[in-house]
């Protein structure tokens, strides 16, 4: 069955509070049902901003009068500078001067678009709870809008929305229809959105909260006190993957939060690791998360759990895609491995592979290589290989170096692409893990965590990657030290204390 979406702007109510130079100049527009947003800054030219391009709407520059005409047509504006329009989406942010006046105002279209839930309908209606990961724009407030209205119009279940900048619901006391028979609760200013989540369980016995933005650790800590007292979530929060939350300390307990353990001799031998890794602290808040690629297209963690403890210990999560192809019909797949052998299974070899490049970007894998202080023997010609290594688009193809590689039995590796964590992990399959750089890095961080503890003021630690760091800075915050970046890269480094050093 082909998905239907259907929009609905209000539109006409957010061009009546412009000024009428302004107003006429965007009904002369011919595609301003597209409109995103006008853009007003004292002193400078008014903008209408559009999905392919921006357009001065007049030569005339901004004054105190036109941006004194939009904020006296629209509500007052909380402590985040937003304000709204009475019974729409339409969103209104200020930009003040040092004395707090209004200088520049951006007039945000707000679309309600029914349909888009259809993709992850069946996750919600599951009665798991639901956190939707995506970069700014890509529709997530919107998806959460029609999670509230199906959830509590067809399942008939008792939702509360809490809608921290009306974001949800619109502006004004009654909640926009297109949240249907959900409930709303306003937040008064932003700090207080994790009191307001709280509160709606306490007092209104919800059996749903629907909640956009979880960005701090009281919202993730009330966030997990709802989902224990057996209350489904659907929420969002700042990142993009899965990844991203792992290594955010503030976010991370949504996810089941990471720890280090200690393993036994016997047991680090049996997982071929060290003795220090990193594992999920608890249950995730979240047993479902899904990372929203495009309008039309996410990425489904069905088991939070799993996805998390396979990230941890290097593997690939299990996931799937979904998209809507081009006649309306919603498609799914499994996510392709990060990294697959082609033809047969190839372990860690005795001595490092003879690599034969086809299709990969050999500076990415140099820089993984160097990260790991690994030397990579890559030759020329393929007579030389002992392993050809390509990507999934170029060995579909089979153009005429993979035709070559199959005949003279050469063992094909293929990447999904050439991003950085999928060559880091095809490095990891033939090269022993012993003796990494990441490895070594923690190694050196828990020496410095003993020596901090045991009387040293501070150590300084060698410098690392970005990635190396945040192991560090989490290793140190286990610990309930202080830890801290310095110097520019390559030369950056953590310096590990018992107080800040100022």
């Amino acid at each position: 069955m082909a998905l239907e979406k259907v929009i609905t702007d209000d539109l006409d109510a957010l061009l009546d509070i412009l000024p009428p130079a302004i107003r006429e100049s965007l009904f002369q527009q011919p595609d301003r049902s597209e409109l995103l947003e006008v853009v007003l800054d004292l002193g400078r030219p008014c903008e209408a901003r559009f999905p392919h391009q921006e357009l001065t709407l007049s030569p005339e520059e901004v004054c105190q009068t036109d941006i004194e005409y939009i904020t006296s047509r629209v509500g007052s504006f909380g402590g985040d500078n937003r304000a709204g329009i009475e019974r729409t989406l339409h969103r209104i942010s200020a930009i003040r001067n040092r004395e707090g006046r209004i200088i520049g105002v951006t007039c945000r279209v707000g679309r309600a678009v029914f349909g888009t839930v259809k993709i992850i309908q069946d996750l919600v209606e599951s009665g798991k709870s639901v956190l939707l990961l995506g970069r700014p724009g890509v529709g997530k407030t919107t998806m959460l809008r029609e999670v509230a209205r199906v959830l509590a119009d067809h399942l008939k279940k008792r939702v509360i929305v809490v809608d921290t900048s009306n974001e949800i619901a619109g502006d004004g006391d009654i909640p926009h229809p297109a949240i249907g028979h959900a409930r709303r609760m306003q937040v008064p200013v932003p700090a207080m959105q994790h009191a307001v989540m709280i509160e709606a369980v306490e007092n209104h016995m919800p059996e749903v909260i629907i909640i956009d933005e979880i960005g701090t650790e009281l919202e993730a800590q009330a966030a997990r006190t709802i989902a224990e007292r057996g209350v489904q979530l659907v929420g969002t929060a700042h990142g993009n993957t899965l990844e991203n939350l792992i290594l955010n300390p503030t976010l991370s307990d949504l996810v089941g939060g990471i720890q280090t353990v200690t393993l036994g001799d016997e047991e680090a031998r049996r997982r071929g690791t060290q003795k220090s890794i990193l594992e999920r602290k608890a249950p995730p808040t979240f047993q479902i998360v899904v990372e929203i690629q495009d309008w039309d297209k996410v990425t489904i963690h069905p088991s939070v759990a799993n996805a998390i403890d396979a990230i941890l210990r290097g593997q690939l999560p299990q996931a799937e895609v979904r998209w809507i192809d081009k006649s309306g019909k919603m498609r799914k797949a499994k996510a392709m491995p990060l990294s697959a052998p082609a033809t047969k299974e190839i372990t860690s070899p005795e001595k490092p592979p003879r690599l034969y490049l086809f299709g990969v970007n050999r500076a990415r894998l140099e820089e993984a290589a160097r990260e790991r202080q690994l030397h990579l023997e890559i030759v020329s010609s393929l007579k030389e290989a002992s392993l050809l290594l390509t990507t999934r688009n170029y060995y579909r193809r089979k153009p005429q170096k993979i035709r070559d590689a199959e005949a003279a039995g050469i063992p094909i590796y293929v990447l999904k692409s050439n991003n950085p964590p999928q060559i880091r992990q095809c490095l990891s399959t033939f090269y022993p893990p012993q003796a990494t750089p990441a490895s070594l890095a923690l190694k050196e961080t828990r020496d410095a965590i003993t020596q901090v503890v045991t009387g040293r003021d501070s150590v300084e630690l060698h410098p690392q990657n970005a990635f190396i760091r945040r192991l560090q800075h989490l290793l140190a915050e286990r610990h309930n030290l202080i830890s801290r970046s310095l110097g520019k890269e390559p030369k950056r480094r953590v310096i590990i204390s018992k107080k800040s050093m100022d």
